[in-house]
């Protein structure tokens, strides 16, 4: 379909038998929200809110979207502070001159050194010692030099994607994977680009790209490494997540099969990417399904899976890790259980500050405990200030 979101969704709508206000009334979307969307206003579009039509109307979300919506790109702020990286990955800001030529073993000791601030998630740090790096990594020409380049190309594009800085961290990304000596570092590479196009809704562009992947590098079970099966295994999880926000809950109870199967045969958590940020085994699997299961608004599931997790676990401070927490405040949210949201959201806070404020996400779920207040606490002041949430 050509026509654009309000075209397709009044079409769907006329051929189910539908008037604007049983369509309300069906999917719980406001009948002023539904006329909106179908005027023509995108700045109305949430992809949240096109899963609830689509469960309405019988279709798969992306059925309905017209395009990219629902992207949220870096503030002001932000994006100046990743204005130098940004630079670098252009081929701009070099020095005329290189004093020492750089080495593939300093680059790797550079790139290993800044393992722990992404692990604590300190962006500021990060874009400022990024530049003069890439521009080392980009003078390393052999074998062991592309592959520590290529690595380091999908770190930035990783640190970028959740900068919200996605164009050009789409062109890292591909520059990565151009680089690349080997397919098992590629494939790193691609499976952020995933996240990527998933972070920005881009559900079909997702799956197309993970599916690929999964299938050109399905390893063999008997003789496959840790390292194989994560990699393959965090591609079809890319694709539950995708399945439960298209309305294809089939294809994310097949596909969260798929990477349940690889983290058992694993039997343990593991990082398939120095990133500590790259995690799979039975407790991402978990908690991803979690995440399933707050997207298809099942809040009880989420918080039994929460439960069930063991305390202590590889990379407690991993982006997926602190997204799990946003899922389990979503799904205290959804039950009214508006303290323990909270209490989530400050824990968070305490954690990662700058992960935090990144996280259209937080303030989705903020939002909708302040719509329930009458008057706000000072946490809830500097918390809606940090994820600039309009009150």
């Amino acid at each position: 379909m050509n026509a654009d979101l309000g075209e397709r969704l009044k079409s769907l709508r006329k051929r189910r038998g539908l008037t604007q206000r049983e369509l309300a009334d069906n999917s719980g979307v406001s009948l002023s929200l539904i006329r909106k969307l179908e005027q023509g206003d995108r700045a109305a579009a949430r992809l949240e809110t096109l899963r609830k039509l689509a469960i309405a109307l019988r279709t798969r979300t992306s059925t309905l979207q017209a395009g990219q919506i629902d992207v949220e790109h870096a503030d002001a702020g932000t994006s100046d502070m990743w204005e130098p990286v940004r630079r670098a990955l252009a081929g701009q800001g070099a020095p005329d001159e290189i004093e020492d030529q750089p080495t593939a073993a300093g680059v790797h000791a550079a790139y290993e050194a800044l393992m722990p601030m992404i692990d604590a998630h300190r962006y500021a740090e990060i874009s400022a010692l990024l530049p003069s790096l890439l521009r080392d990594a980009e003078l390393l020409t052999d074998h062991e030099g592309r592959a520590i380049r290529a690595r380091l190309l999908s770190m930035t594009g990783w640190m970028l994607t959740q900068n919200r800085q996605f164009d050009i961290a789409a062109m890292t990304l591909d520059q990565a994977i151009d680089t690349a000596p080997e397919r098992g570092i590629a494939v790193g590479a691609v499976n952020v680009a995933v996240w990527s196009h998933l972070r920005q809704g881009n559900l079909d562009a997702a799956r197309e790209l993970a599916v690929m992947w999964a299938d050109d590098i399905e390893p063999r079970f008997s003789r496959a490494t840790a390292s194989q099966l994560a990699l393959w295994g965090r591609l079809w999880l890319y694709v539950a997540n995708v399945g439960v926000r298209d309305n294809s809950p089939g294809a994310t109870e097949d596909t969260l099969s798929l990477a349940r199967a690889a983290a058992d045969r694993i039997g343990r958590e593991v990082l398939y990417d120095p990133n500590p940020n790259r995690l799979f085994g039975p407790v991402t699997v978990a908690q991803i399904t979690g995440e399933c299961a707050v997207i298809a608004e099942q809040p009880s599931k989420t918080l039994a899976i929460a439960e069930s997790l063991p305390t202590a676990v590889l990379s407690p401070t991993a982006a997926g890790r602190l997204r799990h927490r946003l899922d389990v405040a979503n799904a205290h949210t959804q039950l009214r259980q508006y303290g323990e949201a909270m209490h989530t959201l400050q824990q968070l806070r305490s954690i990662a500050p700058e992960w935090l404020a990144q996280q259209r996400y937080a303030r989705d779920v903020l939002g909708r405990i302040v719509k329930e207040r009458r008057t706000l606490t000072d946490e809830m002041r500097e918390l809606a200030t940090l994820v600039r949430l309009q009150y």
